[in-house]
């Protein structure tokens, strides 16, 4: 708890983080996130994630235990009857390797859970479209713990529900937008049928449309006046790295990121610009600015434009992109520093993408300023000298003065 401008006593709110497998998760937690969020082999809307075994969740478990923060688990899909074929013993696994808590989006689900494993905090997701405080109120009588709110909620929104129901409330802050109605969408379904809301979604939000008129069949029209088609149901990212105080005066108890299915690198730098930001707010709120070099990393993973989403307005033609659904990649992702050897003072790289002696990097670890330095040398294993590191998560040895800590990243940036 710390004040606030006006003198309100205000929570530091939980940053929470998506882990797509195990490497995402450890990366998500070393570069600051309080809690992650994953999904089994089943019931989650992230099928094309890696996702985790019960073997590889407890192992997920213990090891974001030891750092005394949290795992909760998916179980959010808009499940059909043959869904529900051997949800109880699910259930009763995620309750014995000892989840933090499960996300569900179904109230057959919620019914469920609430008769097999009473003691196992949900979370109600944000595919239950909670959009104001009587719903809120519905649920805690229910005996949701949280709600993740519907994207499509205000800031004044989100406040007001907050003042009316003594409920936790997560809500989004970073990744990708969906241009249906908090999710439930059945484009996929219509044109490729993999169904969205079962966790196959094809984003077919992000292809290119014309227009065809009904008495011209074969007679394809540009909706736009370019060549390329027009994206017209391509949102822009949301990015809220600005308005931290903004969400945690409106009473926001987690700050979620999207992106199971992101990189780790995106993982890392997002989780650790947001982690920032929020500590220099919560440390010290009168003089609090937000530091213009976390603008600049998290434009420097790969990104759509970005928005603000529905938080201080209607969404308008400015929230999208109809020109291109192509991301912003400025930078490569291209090693992680697994050790260094002091006595030859040498960094040990794994490599993660082609990269060679000339190459200007920039190092990016857990904690602290990131550093830029020019590859003037390279070894093998064999402590042979090379000039290019051509082969996937090859030991690479880098002369550094500078020791740079296990798990920093390395990424070059584009010419």
């Amino acid at each position: 708890m710390f004040k606030g401008k006006e003198g309100i006593v205000l929570k530091k709110p939980e940053l929470l983080a998506p882990a797509g497998d195990m490497e995402k998760l450890k990366f998500a937690l070393l570069y600051g996130a309080d809690a992650v969020y994953l999904g089994g082999k089943q019931l989650g809307l992230r099928a094309s994630a890696g996702n985790f075994t019960l073997e590889e969740m407890q192992e997920a478990v213990d090891y974001t235990h030891s750092f005394n923060k949290k795992v909760y688990v998916t179980v959010n899909i808009l499940a059909h009857n043959d869904d529900l074929e051997g949800i109880e013993e699910y259930l009763l696994k995620l309750e014995a390797i000892n989840a933090d808590g499960i996300i569900v989006s179904d109230p057959g689900i919620v019914k469920i859970a609430r008769e097999v494993v009473p003691q196992l905090p949900i979370h109600l997701s944000t595919q239950a479209n909670t959009t104001n405080w009587a719903a809120a109120d519905f649920w805690k009588d229910y005996g949701i713990k949280r709600i993740v709110l519907a994207r499509e909620l205000s800031l004044t929104e989100i406040a007001k529900i907050k003042q009316k129901v003594d409920i936790e409330i997560e809500a989004f802050i970073h990744g990708a937008m969906c241009m249906a109605y908090s999710g439930r969408c059945l484009l996929s379904n219509f044109l490729v049928g993999r169904g969205a809301n079962q966790g196959e979604c094809a984003h077919p939000c992000r292809y290119k449309y014309h227009l065809i008129e009904e008495k011209r069949p074969g007679q394809v029209m540009e909706i736009q006046e370019d060549e390329r088609g027009s994206y017209i149901f391509n949102s822009k990212d949301l990015c809220m790295l600005e308005n931290i105080p903004a969400m945690v005066k409106a009473g926001i108890a987690s700050l979620k990121i999207e992106g199971r299915m992101k990189s780790i690198h995106y993982v890392a730098t997002v989780v650790k610009a947001y982690r920032q930001a929020i500590d220099s707010y919560c440390q010290s709120p009168e003089t609090y600015t937000l530091d213009e070099k976390l603008l600049e990393e998290v434009g420097k993973v790969s990104h759509r434009e970005y928005t603000t989403g529905f938080y201080f307005n209607k969404i308008t033609s400015d929230d999208h992109n109809f020109e291109t659904s192509a991301y912003k990649h400025t930078y490569d992702f291209i090693g992680i520093v697994i050790g260094y050897d002091s006595s030859k003072g040498q960094l040990i790289v794994e490599q993660r993408n082609n990269f060679g002696v000339g190459d200007k990097i920039e190092l990016c670890p857990p904690k602290g300023e990131n550093k830029e330095m020019i590859i003037k040398a390279m070894f093998d294993d064999k402590m042979e000298k090379i000039a290019k590191a051509p082969h996937p998560q090859q030991l690479v040895y880098i002369p550094s003065p500078v020791m740079f800590p296990e798990d920093t990243l390395i990424r070059r940036r584009r010419t």
